[in-house]
């Protein structure tokens, strides 16, 4: 629907974005945008298993020390972990039967793993871009603050 706020143009800048960058715009700020609690760590859920398993045990402890994960994205992370962890087994399908099979009827048709990698890779790009996993969202997300780079010159400079 053209013209209904938060369902077309362009996604607004999150506030800590525009804090960052001065405010350039010198719009109003957003001073009551929800905090959902950034998560320490997190353990993967028990019926994730294999590649999906693998991939949150290496992908959650990064998202966790850049604080960027929140109680309300642990949902995304399930979701990417689970769809990669699809998109390898049907990998593994087709590396052991080929792109093509024998259909049901006796004809050659193209591996059913074929479309579960492409509705993977997908999901994927969706819920990683969600987690800042790529990198032009990457670009969009904030980590810890650390200290000023400008401050630390000058009192390099001040000795």
């Amino acid at each position: 629907m053209a013209g209904v706020p938060g369902r077309s143009g362009r996604r607004p800048k999150p506030t800590e974005r525009k804090v960052a960058a001065g405010n350039p715009g010198k719009r109003a700020l957003n001073k009551s945008a929800p905090e959902f609690g950034g998560i320490i760590d997190i353990e993967p859920p028990v019926w994730l298993e294999g590649a999906g398993r693998d991939l949150w045990e290496h992908l959650a402890p990064l998202l966790c020390a850049q604080q960027v994960l929140q109680g309300t994205d642990i949902q995304n992370l399930e979701l990417y972990c689970t769809a990669y962890g699809r998109f390898r087994k049907a990998e593994e399908d087709i590396a052991e039967n080929g792109i093509t099979v024998t259909g049901a009827q006796g004809g050659i048709v193209k591996n059913p793993a074929a479309t579960i990698i492409n509705e993977a890779t997908r999901q994927m790009a969706t819920f990683g871009s969600l987690l800042g996993l790529d990198p032009s969202s990457r670009q969009r997300l904030l980590g810890p603050k650390g200290e000023d780079p400008a401050a630390v010159l000058a009192g390099i400079l001040n000795m």
